[in-house]
């Protein structure tokens, strides 16, 4: 019987040190970059595009030229907000070949709020929770096939759930 359980002890051991081993390993492979599916060497973080105070200037600075409105771009987003801190949206198109999608908030001091690159053969979804500074048109842009096509959605921010 004790050389069951020394058995069992030896094995769930050797299990541990197994686990423990992989990951470091995958540790080890972030720390030293040795992921490089998850971040393509010539995507450049668009620093430049997140300062931006106006949705148009972010829009240019991020893509080089205006969107076009589209039926063909969702943006789900309540229409009132009580809590302006946790604003849940979801940006989906129909359109083919999507490359990236980005997020804007015209009211807030930084209008762009998120942006996504989109890889090829990936569904052109993505959800996110914003925060609001206050009543605001929230703007959704797709580029696909070279152009870019947008949705907007006014969101309506309430102070304590009083409206505001």
């Amino acid at each position: 019987m004790n050389q069951q359980i020394e058995t069992i002890d030896s094995t769930r051991r050797l299990i541990l040190k197994g686990a423990a081993v992989l990951a470091l390993i995958g540790l080890a492979g972030i720390r030293f970059d040795l992921t490089p599916a998850f971040a393509a060497a010539n995507d450049k973080y668009p620093e430049d595009a997140f300062k931006q105070k106006s949705s148009d200037d972010a829009i240019k600075s991020l893509y080089g030229k205006t969107a076009e409105a589209s039926d063909k771009v969702k943006l789900d987003a309540p229409e009132i907000a009580e809590n302006g801190a946790v604003v849940p949206i979801s940006v989906s198109s129909t359109l083919a070949d999507v490359t990236s999608i980005s997020i804007l908030v015209v009211e807030n001091p930084n209008a762009l709020a998120a942006s996504y690159k989109i890889p090829a053969g990936t569904m052109p979804n993505v959800a996110n929770r914003l925060k609001m500074a206050k009543t605001s048109n929230v703007i959704a842009v797709v580029e696909a096939g070279g152009k870019l096509y947008s949705a907007t959605k006014e969101v309506k921010v309430t102070v304590g759930g009083c409206g505001g």
